[in-house]
């Protein structure tokens, strides 16, 4: 089974009409989409000024039958303590929200897609081949 996680910036550039990651959606039969991101977008709609559209727009993508918002449990919450961990160790901290997203997408077996390379730093994530570009 083909399932992605979406990224913020992953989710911004398909708005901006991304061919790339429209194609990839296209192709995968679950689109996970974790709250955190969500949570991401929702400050960035309050702090702009088209909060209703951009809302309407959202709740538009996560209806739609392929996509399940990835919610937060005591499952994702043990994978962001290994990989937060792991990354201290390795000296290569990231932003505390892009661990969670990373033990959403490894917790559903998914692929990330995203545009941030700090990603890679993180063992077990399967990232989209656009990001080792």
């Amino acid at each position: 089974m083909n399932k992605i996680l979406l990224d913020t910036n992953a989710y911004i550039r398909l708005l901006e009409g991304s061919y790339v990651i429209n194609s990839f959606l296209v192709e995968s039969e679950i689109i996970f989409f974790p709250s955190i991101a969500i949570g991401e977008l929702f400050a960035g709609f309050y702090g702009g000024t088209r909060l209703k559209e951009n809302k309407e727009i959202l709740e538009k993508f996560i209806s739609r039958p392929s996509v399940q918002v990835s919610i937060i449990g005591t499952g994702t919450a043990e994978i962001y303590g290994e990989i937060k961990s792991e990354l201290k160790k390795q000296g290569t901290p990231i932003p505390i929200n892009d661990i969670w997203i990373a033990a959403c997408a490894i917790e559903n077996g998914a692929k990330l897609v995203t545009y941030d390379k700090h990603f890679l730093n993180i063992q077990g994530l399967r990232l989209w081949e656009e990001i080792k570009k």
